[in-house]
């Protein structure tokens, strides 16, 4: 069984830092959970505003908690309102339902953890999430 060490999501976090440095990007933030939502790793870029923590490992919390990419759940969002206010509801509030949320899945397919990206829109920050996870050779469930 593959995990998420602290190694693997520093060199997450620096893979998704350095995909924003190419795109021009606004400073992001980036939360590593494992597969139980529970933190490995934060960092925020310089210049990174107020409650980015909160929304980045909200992001990946949120993946976690319905077993797909946060894409899905902003979709839901939308689609069935009371669902998302129910989950917000039981998680403690602890779910964003955004874009940026992105599941990290060993080759194998095994679920490792979650990557939540905040600070430039949601489409960009996944990008970079994505981005993040794939340079490690892993698996991105966007």
């Amino acid at each position: 069984m593959q995990r998420l060490t602290l190694e693997i999501a520093n060199a997450i976090i620096a893979g998704a830092f350095s995909r924003a440095k190419e795109a021009g990007l606004k400073p992001l933030s980036v939360a590593v959970l494992d597969a139980g939502g529970h933190l490995i790793a934060f960092q925020k870029q310089d210049g990174s505003s107020m409650l980015r923590f909160e929304i980045a490992s909200g992001k990946a919390y949120g993946a976690l908690a319905v077993g797909m990419g946060s894409r899905w759940l902003n979709t839901t969002a939308i689609e069935r309102p009371h669902f998302i206010e129910g989950l917000s509801a039981v998680s403690g509030g602890r779910i964003v339902p955004v874009p940026g949320g992105v599941l990290v899945r060993s080759k194998d397919g095994e679920l490792l953890g979650a990557v939540g990206i905040t600070g430039d829109t949601s489409d960009n920050d996944e990008i970079c999430a994505v981005a993040g996870i794939e340079a490690l050779g892993l698996t991105a469930q966007a």
